[in-house]
């Protein structure tokens, strides 16, 4: 009767629709979440246009107050809703939360022409919020395990580009003169990764026939080795792929860690033990 009686408690409506998208208010939650946050980028985006913040600033500004209001009590209802308010503050969407919510309260603050430019790039934090998009994507779980799981693979594909870099840049400054940029091994080293992740900005070139031939050697190789870690990644996140087709998940969250991917058949939290 007691469990009962918990269950029909409002925290527990409140964490199942703001952490849980199988209900229908939790999926109209997250809809509604989901345009607010591209709203409010798209907000961030437009202030930065001179031409039209100084047409529209107020109805900018007023516009951004609404969902920084509707996102501080989200901010507090996601915090109250959880037995451990901690697991969620100090996540990565709890602090990606803090950050895309406190910059316009901020602004506020910092009063003083002195610290004018310092409260703008403050309050383009805002544009974090963006971050948040992730928990909507059902895919973002494979790929952040795809990632994890490839990481030593690309730790070593990294190494062996910045190794390749060093020698490459510094036979170019053996190559090459100060005349055509190449002043010193680091700005050299520069120019190989720039040229061999195919960027190529142009500020440092070749003259010498030689130097333009090793500059197209690096070139073609810059195609093939972007290549390396686009398989590595697409391979995990294949296999992470036919792993979760094996058990079907659900959006659950454990009410007292916030964690998701539980069983469909799941009472217990498979982390901290805690029921669902």
């Amino acid at each position: 009767m007691k469990e009962d009686k918990q269950k029909g408690s409002w925290k527990n409506t409140l964490h199942e629709i703001i952490y849980e998208a199988d209900t229908p208010l939790g999926k109209g939650f997250d809809i509604l979440l989901f345009f607010l946050i591209v709203i409010s980028v798209i907000l961030v985006m437009l202030e930065s246009v001179k031409s039209i913040d100084a047409r529209y600033h107020d109805i900018l500004l007023t516009l951004e107050w609404i969902i920084t209001i509707f996102f501080t009590l989200e901010y507090i209802a996601r915090i109250i809703s959880i037995r451990k308010p901690f697991k969620y503050i100090f996540s990565f969407y709890g602090i990606i939360d803090l950050i895309s919510t406190i910059p316009l309260y901020l602004s506020y603050i910092f009063v003083g022409s002195q610290v004018f430019l310092a409260v703008r790039a403050l309050r383009l934090l805002r544009i974090f919020r963006i971050l948040k998009l992730v928990q909507f994507l059902g895919e973002a779980s494979m790929l952040k395990k795809a990632l994890k799981a490839s990481r030593a693979k690309i730790a070593v594909f990294i190494y062996a580009v910045l190794i390749l870099s060093v020698i490459m840049g510094t036979v170019m400054y053996l190559v090459e003169s100060d005349e055509a940029g190449f002043t010193s091994i680091p700005r050299s080293i520069y120019w190989a990764i720039v040229t061999l992740t195919t960027v190529g900005y142009g500020d440092i070139a070749p003259q010498t026939s030689l130097g333009q031939l090793i500059a197209t050697f690096v070139m073609i190789m810059g195609y093939g080795i972007i290549a390396v870690p686009t398989g590595i990644v697409t391979s995990e996140f294949t296999r992470q792929g036919k792993d979760e087709n094996k058990v079907h998940l659900n959006t659950q969250a454990c009410p007292s860690c916030s964690l998701e991917g539980h069983r469909d058949d799941a009472s217990h939290c498979y982390k901290c033990g805690s029921n669902l």
